[in-house]
Protein backbone atom coordinates (compact mmCIF):
# COMPACT_ATOMS: atom_id res chain seq x y z
CA UNK A 1 0.00 0.00 0.00
CA UNK A 2 1.12 3.55 -0.59
CA UNK A 3 1.77 5.92 2.34
CA UNK A 4 -1.43 7.78 1.42
CA UNK A 5 -3.53 4.64 1.80
CA UNK A 6 -1.71 3.57 4.98
CA UNK A 7 -2.27 7.00 6.53
CA UNK A 8 -5.94 7.01 5.58
CA UNK A 9 -6.43 3.52 7.00
CA UNK A 10 -4.60 4.44 10.22
CA UNK A 11 -6.86 7.46 10.73
CA UNK A 12 -9.97 5.31 10.25
CA UNK A 13 -8.72 2.70 12.73
CA UNK A 14 -7.94 5.45 15.25
CA UNK A 15 -11.51 6.74 14.97
CA UNK A 16 -13.48 3.49 14.70
CA UNK A 17 -11.25 0.80 16.22
CA UNK A 18 -8.50 -1.56 15.14
CA UNK A 19 -10.86 -4.11 13.58
CA UNK A 20 -13.16 -1.62 11.86
CA UNK A 21 -11.72 -2.11 8.37
CA UNK A 22 -10.42 -5.65 8.72
CA UNK A 23 -12.55 -6.90 5.82
CA UNK A 24 -11.08 -4.25 3.51
CA UNK A 25 -7.58 -5.29 4.57
CA UNK A 26 -8.42 -8.95 3.97
CA UNK A 27 -9.60 -8.07 0.48
CA UNK A 28 -6.14 -6.69 -0.26
CA UNK A 29 -4.19 -9.68 1.03
CA UNK A 30 -2.30 -11.64 -1.67
CA UNK A 31 -4.40 -14.74 -1.11
CA UNK A 32 -7.52 -12.65 -1.62
CA UNK A 33 -10.87 -13.97 -0.45
CA UNK A 34 -12.97 -16.90 -1.51
CA UNK A 35 -15.44 -16.10 -4.22
CA UNK A 36 -18.24 -17.67 -6.17
CA UNK A 37 -17.15 -19.04 -9.58
CA UNK A 38 -19.43 -16.52 -11.30
CA UNK A 39 -17.54 -13.68 -9.56
CA UNK A 40 -14.19 -14.85 -10.91
CA UNK A 41 -13.72 -11.88 -13.27
CA UNK A 42 -14.40 -9.23 -10.61
CA UNK A 43 -11.33 -7.28 -9.51
CA UNK A 44 -12.08 -7.18 -5.77
CA UNK A 45 -14.32 -9.27 -3.56
CA UNK A 46 -14.62 -8.01 -0.01
CA UNK A 47 -15.20 -10.96 2.36
CA UNK A 48 -18.21 -11.14 4.62
CA UNK A 49 -20.81 -9.74 2.22
CA UNK A 50 -23.70 -12.02 1.35
CA UNK A 51 -22.77 -13.90 -1.84
CA UNK A 52 -26.26 -13.37 -3.27
CA UNK A 53 -26.71 -12.37 -6.93
CA UNK A 54 -30.28 -11.07 -6.68
CA UNK A 55 -31.46 -9.02 -3.68
CA UNK A 56 -34.90 -7.97 -2.50
CA UNK A 57 -34.90 -4.19 -3.08
CA UNK A 58 -37.29 -3.66 -0.15
CA UNK A 59 -35.40 -5.80 2.37
CA UNK A 60 -32.80 -3.28 3.56
CA UNK A 61 -33.78 -0.43 5.88
CA UNK A 62 -31.04 1.75 4.39
CA UNK A 63 -32.13 1.28 0.79
CA UNK A 64 -35.92 0.97 1.08
CA UNK A 65 -36.53 4.77 1.15
CA UNK A 66 -34.57 5.10 -2.11
CA UNK A 67 -36.62 2.34 -3.73
CA UNK A 68 -39.98 3.67 -2.55
CA UNK A 69 -39.27 7.25 -3.65
CA UNK A 70 -38.05 6.19 -7.09
CA UNK A 71 -41.07 3.99 -7.64
CA UNK A 72 -43.44 6.72 -6.44
CA UNK A 73 -41.85 9.15 -8.91
CA UNK A 74 -41.77 6.71 -11.82
CA UNK A 75 -44.48 8.22 -13.99
CA UNK A 76 -43.09 11.75 -13.74
CA UNK A 77 -39.57 10.46 -14.41
CA UNK A 78 -40.79 8.53 -17.45
CA UNK A 79 -42.49 11.62 -18.87
CA UNK A 80 -39.44 13.85 -18.49
CA UNK A 81 -37.22 11.13 -19.97
CA UNK A 82 -39.51 10.93 -23.01
CA UNK A 83 -39.13 14.67 -23.54
CA UNK A 84 -35.36 14.51 -23.07
CA UNK A 85 -35.00 11.63 -25.54
CA UNK A 86 -36.93 13.47 -28.25
CA UNK A 87 -35.81 17.07 -27.65
CA UNK A 88 -32.43 16.82 -25.88
CA UNK A 89 -30.81 13.83 -27.53
CA UNK A 90 -27.42 15.56 -27.38
CA UNK A 91 -27.52 15.04 -23.60
CA UNK A 92 -27.17 11.28 -24.19
CA UNK A 93 -23.87 9.65 -25.11
CA UNK A 94 -22.47 6.20 -25.87
CA UNK A 95 -22.14 4.39 -22.58
CA UNK A 96 -18.51 3.88 -21.58
CA UNK A 97 -18.31 0.76 -19.47
CA UNK A 98 -14.88 -0.01 -18.04
CA UNK A 99 -14.70 -2.97 -20.43
CA UNK A 100 -16.15 -1.47 -23.59
CA UNK A 101 -18.04 1.33 -25.30
CA UNK A 102 -21.32 0.71 -27.14
CA UNK A 103 -23.13 3.07 -29.48
CA UNK A 104 -26.39 1.10 -29.06
CA UNK A 105 -26.19 1.61 -25.29
CA UNK A 106 -26.93 5.26 -24.51
CA UNK A 107 -26.49 7.05 -21.18
CA UNK A 108 -27.67 10.27 -19.60
CA UNK A 109 -25.61 10.87 -16.46
CA UNK A 110 -26.99 12.26 -13.19
CA UNK A 111 -23.98 11.44 -10.99
CA UNK A 112 -20.44 10.84 -12.15
CA UNK A 113 -16.81 11.28 -11.05
CA UNK A 114 -17.72 11.73 -7.41
CA UNK A 115 -20.43 14.33 -7.77
CA UNK A 116 -23.87 15.08 -9.03
CA UNK A 117 -24.06 16.16 -12.68
CA UNK A 118 -25.51 19.64 -12.35
CA UNK A 119 -26.45 20.01 -16.01
CA UNK A 120 -28.85 17.09 -15.70
CA UNK A 121 -31.06 19.25 -13.49
CA UNK A 122 -32.25 21.14 -16.56
CA UNK A 123 -32.86 17.98 -18.59
CA UNK A 124 -34.46 15.63 -16.05
CA UNK A 125 -35.25 17.82 -13.01
CA UNK A 126 -37.47 15.34 -11.16
CA UNK A 127 -35.03 12.44 -11.43
CA UNK A 128 -32.20 14.81 -10.48
CA UNK A 129 -33.99 16.00 -7.33
CA UNK A 130 -35.08 12.54 -6.23
CA UNK A 131 -31.55 11.21 -6.65
CA UNK A 132 -30.09 14.16 -4.76
CA UNK A 133 -32.57 13.92 -1.90
CA UNK A 134 -32.63 10.16 -1.29
CA UNK A 135 -29.22 8.90 -2.44
CA UNK A 136 -26.64 11.69 -2.74
CA UNK A 137 -27.42 13.87 0.28
CA UNK A 138 -27.94 10.77 2.42
CA UNK A 139 -24.61 9.22 1.41
CA UNK A 140 -26.20 6.05 0.05
CA UNK A 141 -24.78 6.42 -3.45
CA UNK A 142 -21.30 5.00 -3.91
CA UNK A 143 -19.23 8.08 -4.87
CA UNK A 144 -16.75 5.87 -6.71
CA UNK A 145 -19.33 5.08 -9.38
CA UNK A 146 -22.37 6.73 -10.96
CA UNK A 147 -26.05 7.09 -11.68
CA UNK A 148 -27.41 7.31 -15.21
CA UNK A 149 -30.36 6.63 -17.44
CA UNK A 150 -29.36 3.50 -19.34
CA UNK A 151 -31.02 3.14 -22.73
CA UNK A 152 -30.58 -0.04 -24.75
CA UNK A 153 -31.59 0.44 -28.37
CA UNK A 154 -33.51 -2.31 -30.19
CA UNK A 155 -31.21 -5.26 -30.85
CA UNK A 156 -28.64 -4.21 -28.26
CA UNK A 157 -26.91 -6.91 -26.26
CA UNK A 158 -24.69 -6.40 -23.23
CA UNK A 159 -22.37 -9.40 -23.25
CA UNK A 160 -21.77 -11.46 -20.08
CA UNK A 161 -19.33 -9.74 -17.74
CA UNK A 162 -18.52 -9.05 -14.08
CA UNK A 163 -18.15 -5.55 -12.75
CA UNK A 164 -15.23 -4.50 -10.60
CA UNK A 165 -16.27 -5.33 -7.04
CA UNK A 166 -18.99 -6.47 -4.64
CA UNK A 167 -19.01 -3.63 -2.10
CA UNK A 168 -21.46 -1.57 -4.12
CA UNK A 169 -24.74 -2.86 -5.50
CA UNK A 170 -26.76 -1.91 -8.58
CA UNK A 171 -30.32 -0.62 -8.35
CA UNK A 172 -32.46 -0.41 -11.50
CA UNK A 173 -35.68 1.61 -11.72
CA UNK A 174 -37.54 0.25 -14.75
CA UNK A 175 -38.50 3.48 -16.49
CA UNK A 176 -39.63 2.48 -20.00
CA UNK A 177 -39.68 -1.23 -20.77
CA UNK A 178 -40.88 -2.67 -24.11
CA UNK A 179 -41.54 -6.35 -24.67
CA UNK A 180 -38.49 -8.47 -25.41
CA UNK A 181 -36.11 -7.16 -22.73
CA UNK A 182 -34.39 -9.20 -20.05
CA UNK A 183 -31.42 -9.34 -17.70
CA UNK A 184 -29.54 -12.42 -16.52
CA UNK A 185 -27.50 -12.45 -13.31
CA UNK A 186 -25.59 -15.59 -12.27
CA UNK A 187 -27.63 -17.64 -14.70
CA UNK A 188 -31.05 -16.44 -13.52
CA UNK A 189 -33.01 -14.39 -16.07
CA UNK A 190 -35.59 -11.80 -15.06
CA UNK A 191 -37.55 -9.08 -16.82
CA UNK A 192 -38.00 -5.53 -15.62
CA UNK A 193 -41.46 -4.54 -14.43
CA UNK A 194 -42.09 -0.95 -15.42
CA UNK A 195 -42.24 1.32 -12.40
CA UNK A 196 -40.51 -1.22 -10.13
CA UNK A 197 -36.91 -1.67 -8.99
CA UNK A 198 -34.49 -4.55 -9.33
CA UNK A 199 -31.42 -4.89 -7.09
CA UNK A 200 -28.46 -7.14 -7.82
CA UNK A 201 -24.80 -7.72 -7.06
CA UNK A 202 -23.01 -6.96 -10.31
CA UNK A 203 -19.77 -8.62 -9.25
CA UNK A 204 -21.61 -11.75 -10.43
CA UNK A 205 -21.57 -12.40 -14.16
CA UNK A 206 -24.51 -10.66 -15.81
CA UNK A 207 -25.83 -9.72 -19.23
CA UNK A 208 -28.81 -7.89 -20.74
CA UNK A 209 -30.60 -7.63 -24.05
CA UNK A 210 -33.30 -5.73 -25.89
CA UNK A 211 -34.92 -7.87 -28.58
CA UNK A 212 -37.86 -5.47 -28.78
CA UNK A 213 -38.71 -2.79 -31.31
CA UNK A 214 -38.12 0.35 -29.24
CA UNK A 215 -35.58 1.56 -26.67
CA UNK A 216 -35.47 0.15 -23.14
CA UNK A 217 -34.55 2.59 -20.39
CA UNK A 218 -33.75 2.04 -16.73
CA UNK A 219 -32.38 4.48 -14.17
CA UNK A 220 -29.26 2.82 -12.74
CA UNK A 221 -27.81 3.82 -9.37
CA UNK A 222 -24.63 2.43 -7.83
CA UNK A 223 -25.36 2.26 -4.10
CA UNK A 224 -23.18 1.15 -1.24
CA UNK A 225 -23.79 -2.49 -0.43
CA UNK A 226 -26.01 -2.28 2.67
CA UNK A 227 -23.82 -4.77 4.54
CA UNK A 228 -20.80 -2.43 4.41
CA UNK A 229 -20.06 -0.14 7.34
CA UNK A 230 -19.20 3.55 7.54
CA UNK A 231 -15.48 2.97 8.26
CA UNK A 232 -15.29 0.40 5.47
CA UNK A 233 -16.84 2.87 3.04
CA UNK A 234 -14.34 5.54 4.03
CA UNK A 235 -11.47 3.10 3.58
CA UNK A 236 -12.75 1.95 0.20
CA UNK A 237 -13.07 5.51 -1.08
CA UNK A 238 -9.52 6.29 0.07
CA UNK A 239 -8.21 3.08 -1.49
CA UNK A 240 -9.88 3.33 -4.89
CA UNK A 241 -9.26 7.07 -5.18
CA UNK A 242 -5.55 6.55 -4.62
CA UNK A 243 -5.40 3.63 -7.04
CA UNK A 244 -7.11 5.74 -9.70
CA UNK A 245 -4.68 8.59 -9.05
CA UNK A 246 -1.72 6.27 -9.47
CA UNK A 247 -3.22 4.94 -12.70
CA UNK A 248 -3.66 8.48 -14.01
CA UNK A 249 -7.45 8.28 -14.09
CA UNK A 250 -8.01 11.43 -12.02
Amino acid sequence: MTPEIENAFAAIRAEFGAESIRRVEQMLEPSGSERHPLQKAAKWIMPGLSPTPWHDPYAYAELAPVVHELEASHQAIKEELKVAWSARREAFSDYEHYLTRQDNWQALYLFREGGITEESAATVPIAYQVLKDVAVDTGKICPLLECHFSTLLPGAVIEPHCDLWNFSINLHLAVDIPDGCSITVAGETRSWEEGKCLLFDYSFEHEARNTGTRPRTCLLIDLWHPETTVPERRALVALITEIRRLMGED
